[in-house]
């Protein structure tokens, strides 16, 4: 952490003489010298900061579809960036060593990166959009919108992959430059509370906000044998997105032991196919099983079943959708096409 990276906070206010962050649904009461659940806003000297403005852990050139999202410039490359921290504690983190690590041990790596230089090195590597991915972007909120502004201008497309738990204000000021997002929708209240940290009512609320506001919603869910995968919490899930939109497609995915959760068997291939059928029960058009390659990962036209994009893992086969409708019946397809 160096000293550019240190910067105002937004989101914030005064309370009972310590900071009271806004930033997310945490409201982190945050006393003088003391960081909040993040591990990256510190409350200094009555001031919040945030310390991870351009503190970049991660800059790779990925497929869209590994974020994932399968209805939005499908076959494009997106210029993924994070800091670390995270306002989560999920027991299963796949990238804990760089979301964890600043609460954990204190430590804030990374090296440098201004928006403009994030936004140059998207275009020089012939990327379509930015995607603010791997640790939460509601944590490097400040970095992520001046990145995200540079990008609109470029006319790069802007997507967060996120837990969807920021805050109204944030959510607002980032909604006109916000394309995209997939938010994880990880179980039932328990288990919201138990493994992550957090609760249900506000991810459900933002997946219902931005989708209604115009921004183009996937969401995900990673199936954790005996904690989510029930056809209970299955179909309550389903029933959630679908009563939001029918249109908006599911990503039920395969969990591997990680994290605190190691001793906790990998996602058998009857829990993927159980979710996938919840969606499809709740009128979901678009359920899409993630990390077994081959299970069911094609789109298909809802109305006359047509293959329109092949694929296998983040790899397009094939993809017959023009222009947003499907070649065959000329069925409109939810999604960014071009």
């Amino acid at each position: 952490m160096t000293s550019e990276c240190i910067r105002d906070a937004s989101f914030w206010q005064t309370l009972d003489g310590g900071a009271e962050c806004h930033l997310c649904h945490q409201h982190c009461h945050i006393k003088p010298g003391k960081r909040g659940l993040c591990g990256v806003r510190e409350n200094q000297e009555g001031k919040l900061m945030t310390l991870v403005y351009g503190s970049l852990v991660a800059a790779n050139i990925d497929p869209i579809e590994k974020k994932p999202f399968f209805h939005f410039l499908p076959g494009s490359q997106a210029y993924s960036i994070a800091t670390a921290g995270c306002n989560f504690r999920c027991l299963h983190c796949q990238n804990a060593d760089i979301s964890q690590l600043p609460r954990e041990t204190g430590q804030i790596p990374g090296e440098f990166a201004s928006p403009a230089e994030v936004v140059a090195e998207a275009r020089a590597n012939g990327c379509q959009s930015i995607a603010y991915t791997y640790t939460e972007p509601t944590i490097f909120f400040e970095y992520a919108f001046d990145v995200a502004s540079l990008a609109h201008e470029a006319g790069l497309k802007n997507v967060f992959v996120s837990n969807g738990y920021m805050g109204e204000e944030a959510a607002q000021k980032i909604i006109p430059l916000l394309d995209g997002i997939n938010i994880d929708l990880k179980g039932d209240d328990q288990f919201y509370r138990k493994v992550c940290g957090a609760k249900l009512e506000p991810v459900e609320h933002n997946i219902d906000l931005f989708w209604k506001r115009g921004v183009y919603v996937e969401v995900t869910t990673l199936l954790i044998p005996g904690y989510n995968d029930s056809q209970a919490v299955l179909a309550d899930l389903a029933a959630f997105l679908a009563g939001v939109s029918p249109d908006m497609p599911w990503h039920i995915s395969a969990f591997y032991p990680m994290y605190k959760m190691k001793d906790v068997p990998r996602t058998g291939i009857e829990s993927l196919r159980r979710g996938l059928r919840a969606g499809h029960e709740a009128g979901l058009k678009y359920v899409y099983a993630g990390n077994i390659p081959g299970e069911s990962e094609n789109t298909l036209c809802p109305v006359c079943k047509e293959v329109l994009i092949e694929r296998l893992g983040y790899r397009i086969i094939r993809n017959s959708v023009i222009d947003g409708h499907c070649s065959k019946c000329n069925a409109q397809l939810a999604g960014v096409w071009n």
